[in-house]
C-alpha cells in the first residue's frame, strides 16, 4: 500500500474514534470537530418534532453540557464565588451529585460585559471527568460519584501568572494524558496524578498568557501530534517530548485566536479575529524536520464560532454575524448571508448542520456550496446561549446563560 494512503488510513483511524451514538464527551463531540454519524435527522424543528423533557435553573457559565448514559454533566458559577459542576439525570434533570471549589474572578474590557464565569467545556473519558475552572486550575473527578481525585493549580505549582480572561481551553484526553492550553503555555499532565509531564509554547503569561483555542490531536505527515493555536501562532507538537515539529504565526487582533484549528488530510484551517481566514499545509517528515506554508488566505474573519467542514467546504460563522461557505480548494467564498445572531455553535452530519445562535434560536441547515438554505428553524431559549449545544441519539441538550435543558428530537421515522 502506498505511504500515502497508509497515512490516511491512520489519520482516520485517530481522528475518527469509535464512539457510541448515545455519548457528547468533549468539547465539539467525538473527534472535536463538531461532526457527527447516526441516523438521519428530521426534516424540520417545528410541529413538535422537538420536545423539551425537562429544564433546570442553573447559575451562568459558558461551558457545553457533556452526555453519557443516564447523566448529563454541567457547570455554573455560582454567587460570583464558586465554581460547580452537577450531574444530572438524563431522564428527569434530578441532581446525582454535585461538586464545587472557589473560583472567582473578574475578566477585563468587552469580555466583562457577558460576564466572568466558567468557560471551558469539560471532558470525560471513563470514569475520569475533567473540569479546568478559571483560575488555570484543572480537576479530576470521579464521574461516577463527584468526588475529586486530584487537582492542579497552574498558578500555584508552575508560578504561572493567572490568565487575564480565566482558563478558556478545553482538556483533550489522549490515553494516558491530558492536554491543556494552561500555566502561560501548553501542558502535558499524567492523568492518574495531575503531575505535569512537561510544558511548552511558553509565552511569558500576561495578557498574552490567556490562550483561548482547544487543541486537537491528528496525523500530518505520518506523524501523530496535537495540532494547538495559541494567541499567535499555530503550532504541532510532539506528543511524547513536547518538542514543536512546526509552527507559524498567524494575525488576531489582541491575540483573539478563538478558533478550533481544522485538520484536513495534511492541512490545518483556521480563522481570527482581525486576521483573515487560513488554509496552510504540512509538509516534509519527523525524521527530516516539518515545514508549513500557507496556501491560501481569504479576508473574511472568524470570531469565536469552530466552524465545520462537509464535503470540501467550510461552514463559518463569522465575525460581523453572518455565515459563509468557502471553498476549501480555493479559499473563495460561494456565498455570505445576511446577519444573524453573534455567536453559533454547530454540529454537521451528513448535509445538514444544526446551529444555535448566541440568540436562543436553533437553525436546521442544509450544508449547499450553492447558497445558504435554512430548512427550519425553531426558538429553543429567550436567554443568551453561549455555550456549545450537545447531541446525543435522540436528545440535544442547551445549555443557556440560566438553565440547562433536554430536548428529545423526532424524526418521521421514529415510533409514535
Amino acid at each position: 500500500m502506498p505511504t500515502s494512503l497508509i497515512a490516511f488510513a491512520l489519520l482516520l483511524c485517530v481522528t475518527i474514534p469509535t464512539v457510541a451514538e448515545d455519548q457528547w464527551l468533549q468539547w465539539r463531540g467525538p473527534a472535536r470537530d463538531g461532526l457527527v454519524s447516526g441516523q438521519p435527522w428530521p426534516a424540520q424543528l417545528s410541529a413538535g418534532a422537538l420536545q423539551r423533557q425537562w429544564s433546570v435553573e442553573l447559575g451562568p457559565g459558558y461551558s457545553g453540557p457533556l452526555i453519557s448514559g443516564d447523566r448529563v454533566f454541567v457547570t455554573e458559577t455560582r454567587d460570583q464565588k464558586d465554581e460547580v459542576v452537577r450531574a444530572l439525570d438524563r431522564q428527569t434533570g434530578a441532581e446525582i451529585w454535585s461538586a464545587s471549589w472557589p473560583g472567582s474572578m473578574t475578566v477585563p474590557f468587552f469580555a466583562a460585559s457577558n460576564g466572568s464565569w466558567i468557560r471551558s467545556t469539560p471532558t470525560l473519558d471513563g470514569n475520569d471527568l475533567f473540569v479546568a475552572g478559571m483560575r488555570d486550575v484543572l480537576v479530576c473527578l470521579n464521574a461516577e460519584t463527584g468526588r475529586e481525585r486530584w487537582r492542579v493549580d497552574f498558578v500555584e505549582k508552575l508560578e504561572a501568572p493567572l490568565p487575564s480572561f480565566g482558563c478558556v481551553c478545553s482538556p483533550l484526553v489522549d490515553g494516558d494524558a491530558i492536554y491543556l492550553q494552561a500555566a502561560a503555555g501548553f501542558v502535558k499532565l499524567d492523568r492518574a496524578t495531575g503531575n505535569v509531564i512537561w510544558r511548552t509554547l511558553e509565552d511569558g503569561g500576561g495578557m498574552h498568557g490567556s490562550a483561548f483555542s482547544s487543541p486537537v490531536i491528528a496525523v500530518l505527515r505520518g506523524h501523530r501530534q496535537a495540532v494547538v493555536q495559541t494567541r499567535s501562532k499555530l503550532a504541532g507538537i510532539d506528543l511524547d517530548s513536547g518538542d514543536v515539529l512546526w509552527s507559524t504565526d498567524v494575525e488576531a487582533f489582541r491575540g483573539m485566536n478563538i478558533l478550533t484549528p481544522t485538520v484536513i488530510g495534511n492541512r490545518v484551517f483556521t480563522s481570527t479575529y482581525g486576521g483573515g481566514s487560513y488554509l496552510f499545509d504540512v509538509t516534509g517528515s519527523a525524521g527530516e524536520g516539518f515545514k508549513v506554508t500557507q496556501v491560501w488566505r481569504n479576508k473574511v474573519q472568524g470570531y469565536m464560532s469552530s466552524p465545520v467542514v462537509i464535503d470540501g467546504h467550510v461552514y463559518l460563522h463569522l465575525r460581523n454575524q453572518r455565515f459563509a461557505c468557502i471553498d476549501l480548494q480555493t479559499g473563495k467564498e460561494r456565498w455570505i448571508s445576511q446577519p444573524f445572531g453573534k455567536y453559533w455553535s454547530m454540529i454537521g452530519q451528513n448535509d445538514q448542520i444544526l446551529a444555535l445562535d448566541e440568540q436562543g434560536e436553533l437553525l436546521l441547515i442544509e450544508a449547499s456550496p450553492e447558497e445558504l438554505k435554512v430548512l427550519d428553524r425553531h426558538r429553543v431559549t429567550d436567554q443568551p446561549a453561549w455555550a456549545h449545544l450537545a447531541l446525543a441519539g435522540q436528545n440535544i441538550v442547551i445549555r443557556d446563560q440560566s438553565s440547562v435543558q433536554v430536548l428529545r428530537m423526532t424524526r418521521s421515522s421514529d415510533p409514535k
